[in-house]
């Protein structure tokens, strides 16, 4: 009796890519080896220097402070004042009421005009009680 013929055996498994597959991943990962030389030769990488990646301007932040709700620990942030004075500015601002300017912290012990006008920058404008909701 013949034998039946072998089934014909594929040069490569199935689970791999066929030879075009093959071809077009080869292409595309020699387009993306190229970009990178392109790029890095841009940036100067050829020269010996350091590749910056991080080419944005650096962003500032800004630190303000309401004076009628900031805790001791956020005053004791700004300039000229320590734990101490942040300490009396809380204190004052509890058995005074609220402070209605800047110019009002200069009710507190230790706070003079220089030291005033160090931490203006950083302290968030105080409204007119007529613009507040709730104010008489």
């Amino acid at each position: 009796m013949p034998t039946p013929p072998e089934p014909k055996r594929n040069a490569t498994p199935p689970w791999l890519l066929k030879r075009a597959d093959q071809v077009a991943v080869g292409g595309l990962v020699l387009a993306a080896l190229v970009s990178m030389a392109a790029w890095w030769l841009r940036q100067g990488g050829w020269q010996g220097r350091l590749v910056e990646i991080d080419r944005q301007p650096q962003l500032e932040a800004r630190f303000v402070v309401d004076l009628n709700r900031a805790d001791w620990p956020e005053l004791a942030q700004l300039p000229g004042i320590g734990r101490t004075l942040a300490q009396r500015i809380v204190a004052s601002r509890e058995e005074q009421g609220p402070f209605l300017d800047h110019d009002d912290l200069r009710r507190v012990r230790g706070i003079g005009p220089k030291t005033l006008e160090k931490m203006r920058p950083y302290l968030r404008p105080i409204p007119a009680a007529a613009n507040v909701a709730g104010a008489p």
